[in-house]
């Protein structure tokens, strides 16, 4: 097959696009697209606050959805978003009720901060969640009483999303948008494209915003267009 790589004339160089407009993508919990690979974490999003212990770990690849959860968490709860770095007093806010800390393992953390912030929640009776990319086993964590307090943490895997999950993801992003994409269209991206949550924003948005500048419907054509674009090939047999 090679629609991807033969897909039609090439965008000119100065062909202009329209103004990336703010679309109101549907965030909260009953928009939620749930697949197997999400339901502990959401379960445990849900059981706020009977959690199995006061610090909580999503972890998970980039696009995984772990960003979703953690706002939808943050809205129900009335969390703040702390930064556990040095002279921050993160864990004046845990003291005061729940916390956020995301991208752990991308922002990095002060030990003793962190330290401070997890003893707080727990001596207050609030709540720590945190997302990252990596298990806290492969954190830089030098301080020993730190790698103690998150061994006792209760950490959810989250996999990368599967075929249905990304399907559902891209018909619920046009919908936002209130545009209608064709099954078979949709089941021809999801093949082709990286299987990430973040890759399914961008092919959207690239493909709504190359088809309004050319006055055109949504084409398996101008789709191979953006994934080539992206760097996305053809699957093998």
């Amino acid at each position: 097959m090679t629609d991807v790589k033969n897909a039609g004339p090439r965008r000119n160089a100065v062909e202009q696009l329209p103004l990336a407009f703010s679309h109101d993508a549907a965030t909260g919990r009953d928009d939620l697209l749930i697949s197997a690979r999400l339901a502990a974490a959401v379960s445990i999003v849900d059981a706020w606050p009977h959690w199995p212990s006061r610090v909580v770990i999503l972890a998970g690849p980039v696009g995984s959805g772990k960003s979703h959860l953690a706002n939808i968490w943050k809205d129900h709860s009335g969390a703040v978003a702390i930064y556990p770095k040095a002279g921050a007093n993160a864990a004046v806010d845990a003291a005061n009720g729940p916390v956020l800390f995301e991208d752990v393992d991308r922002r990095g953390f002060d030990d003793n901060e962190l330290f401070h912030v997890i003893n707080s929640v727990r001596e207050n009776g609030h709540s720590l969640l945190m997302t990252s990319r990596l298990w806290p086993m492969s954190w830089p964590v030098e301080l020993p009483d730190l790698r103690s307090r998150l061994k006792a943490a209760t950490v959810v895997e989250i996999g990368e999303p599967d075929e249905e999950l990304l399907s559902k993801v891209i018909v619920k992003l046009f919908a936002d948008r209130q545009i209608y994409i064709d099954d078979k269209l949709v089941l021809y991206i999801v093949n082709r494209m990286e299987r990430s949550l973040n890759a399914a924003q961008t092919i959207v948005d690239r493909l709504d915003r190359l088809a309004l500048s050319r006055g055109t419907k949504l084409t398996r054509t101008l789709a191979a267009e953006v994934l080539n674009e992206l760097g996305n090939s053809e699957p093998s047999d």
